[in-house]
């Protein structure tokens, strides 16, 4: 992981954090998905990320390259999974994951997921639990490939989603 760093967000990241959501909501939109085809995400919700401190960023020599938002024991929707998690203690729940156009196909995501798990193993956190849509594949792609687990669905803004967990 030579010249990335793995960093909590500041508002003046917003406009650029901004950008590569816009692109991978046209990426999503190319690719057939329905996700994030509703208005979701937006800035508003990457402001709330960036003040609640759950927004982090993949910086390369200081180029934004990836963006997710991170939260620890906070998923409600989590709570009512139809299925079974595989562990019930504390974990670090992943979303809003997204890869600048111009780094695609470089293995940032594979970069991005192992910062997240050092975030959660730097707090003693031993699960990784994240959801998307079931016409996400390169999203389902990346949870195959790294060993994550189907556990279950959840329900987001009226709608179903393929629930995974990876315990560390």
């Amino acid at each position: 992981m030579t010249n990335y760093l793995f960093r909590q967000a500041e508002p003046a990241d917003a406009p650029i954090i901004w950008t590569i959501l816009q692109d991978a909501i046209r990426r999503r939109a190319a690719e057939g998905s329905q996700q994030w085809q509703d208005g979701y995400p937006n800035p508003e919700v990457i402001a709330n990320d960036i003040a609640k401190g759950a927004g982090f960023l993949l910086d390369h020599d200081g180029e934004i390259v990836a963006y997710v938002a991170l939260f620890i024991n906070d998923e409600p929707a989590y709570r009512d999974i139809v299925g079974k998690w595989l562990s019930d203690g504390d974990f670090v729940a992943f979303h809003r994951i997204a890869i600048a156009s111009a780094w695609l196909g470089k293995g940032i995501s594979k970069i991005l997921m192992t910062s997240i798990e050092e975030f959660a193993r730097q707090r003693g956190i031993d699960s990784i639990k994240a959801d998307t849509n079931f016409d996400n594949a390169a999203m389902l792609a990346i949870f195959s490939k790294l060993g994550y687990v189907h556990c279950g669905d959840v329900q987001f803004r009226g709608g179903s989603r393929m629930a995974f967990e990876k315990v560390l």
